[in-house]
């Protein structure tokens, strides 16, 4: 991935953590060349960043959606481990979208933390079920959860938290560096490359590449980068290129390593020292 350069390592703050420590992971990017951070495990203080969200009074939505098989299987070890490692002390409200509401695990819930469950259609068409999510985020940001929470993180339910998770990954915008391709050259980066899709990057187009698994930011944000994803247009490659396309054109705030969101099915890294989410 290349290392940032000296001159501006210095420069690098974040918005919740104050100060980056970039010479905690010399051996990986740790910013952007617009000068956003790429947040990696010692470079920020997670003390510092919960005293922050203390202070700003955050209400923070986390939004999931389960359907099918998904909704059986994965949303209650999700919601539990959640519970362990998902902000922490913060005040958290939980959007599940599912079209099976009384198949909800129930789950205790901390102080302050609420869970809503939002009944959606389950589609048929694969195009359907992968923007199906981006449409239920649009409309709930755009009503109740856009009212409720400043910043909104969206996951995938097939997933399960293994390490804290917390204020250090909000930002305006927030993009996740996807753990099977950030080691890549921009030339084997699996973009949408068919220039008859609205989500193509033409050549020499792209940052990097990111996991639809995980990405979020501020509500305004979120409602900008949905609507831009639901437009009625269909990839011809998969879902995440939309995404990529969005992030190419409107450059995230802040982006996580892939400990943010890791894959147990990757060989051990070094620079991987402690996923947050697998």
């Amino acid at each position: 991935m290349g290392v940032c350069p000296l001159a501006r390592m210095s420069l690098l703050r974040d918005n919740f953590t104050g100060p980056l420590h970039p010479q905690a992971q010399p051996e990986v990017l740790t910013c952007t060349c617009w000068r956003a951070p790429i947040i990696w495990d010692g470079t920020f203080d997670p003390d510092v960043a919960q005293q922050e969200a203390v202070q700003q009074n955050l209400t923070i939505g986390l939004t999931v959606f389960a359907v099918g098989r998904y909704l059986e299987k994965y949303l209650a070890r999700f919601l539990e481990t959640a519970e362990q490692h998902f902000m922490v002390d913060q005040r958290v409200v939980y959007y599940v979208f599912t079209e099976g509401p009384v198949a909800v695990p129930r789950v205790r819930l901390g102080p302050g933390r609420r869970l809503r469950v939002e009944r959606v259609a389950r589609e048929r068409r694969w195009q359907d079920v992968a923007m199906a999510p981006m449409r239920a985020l649009h409309a709930a940001v755009g009503g109740r959860l856009g009212h409720k929470a400043r910043f909104v993180l969206s996951m995938d339910v097939d997933q399960r938290f293994s390490g804290t998770f917390g204020p250090e990954a909000l930002a305006g915008s927030v993009a996740q560096l996807h753990a099977w391709h950030y080691r890549w050259r921009r030339l084997l980066l699996p973009f949408e490359r068919d220039a008859r899709s609205a989500a193509a990057l033409g050549p020499g187009e792209g940052d990097f590449y990111y996991h639809a698994a995980m990405f979020g930011g501020s509500v305004a944000a979120l409602r900008q980068l949905t609507a831009y994803c639901v437009r009625g247009l269909e990839v011809r490659w998969h879902d995440e290129s939309h995404l990529n396309k969005f992030f190419w054109l409107h450059k995230p705030a802040k982006l996580l390593s892939p400990e943010f969101c890791w894959s147990p099915d990757i060989s051990r890294r070094a620079e991987i020292r402690r996923p947050q989410l697998i």
